[in-house]
């Protein structure tokens, strides 16, 4: 049973530091290259796994966060805040413009009206 133990934790340890090295990035190992530390832990299974995790695994082994393509909050967004702003000044213009129209529309109404009335008074006169 405990050589069972022994094979099992032996493989976990080999297995996990091959896939660590195949993870990190390459830029990040220390001492030699990647492609080297690979090599290494293949050939030397334990030692060169315990060699991977004392003197070549990068000092932060934690995952750097990736840039995000966008905020998470659309008040945190340039181009949203922007498009809001050109959404507001095109909804302000139409109104302005609907209200010109109506203005315009009105005065043509009291000329035409104003007219008619001329008209229909020098037909009966």
């Amino acid at each position: 049973m405990l050589r069972v133990v022994a094979v099992v934790a032996v493989l976990l340890v080999y297995v996990y530091g091959l896939v660590d090295v195949i993870r990190t990035d390459r830029r990040a190992t220390r001492g030699i290259s990647k492609p080297a530390w690979i090599i290494v832990v293949i050939l030397l299974p334990i030692l060169g796994a315990a060699l991977w995790f004392i003197l070549g695994r990068p000092y932060n082994s934690r995952p750097t966060p990736q840039p995000t393509s966008h905020p998470t909050a659309p008040d945190d967004d340039p181009d949203f805040l922007r498009n809001l702003e050109i959404r507001r000044r095109n909804q302000a213009e139409a109104e302005r413009l609907k209200k010109l129209k109506a203005e315009l529309e009105a005065k043509e109404r009291k000329l035409k009206g104003g007219s008619n009335a001329e008209d229909s008074g020098d037909v009966n006169t």
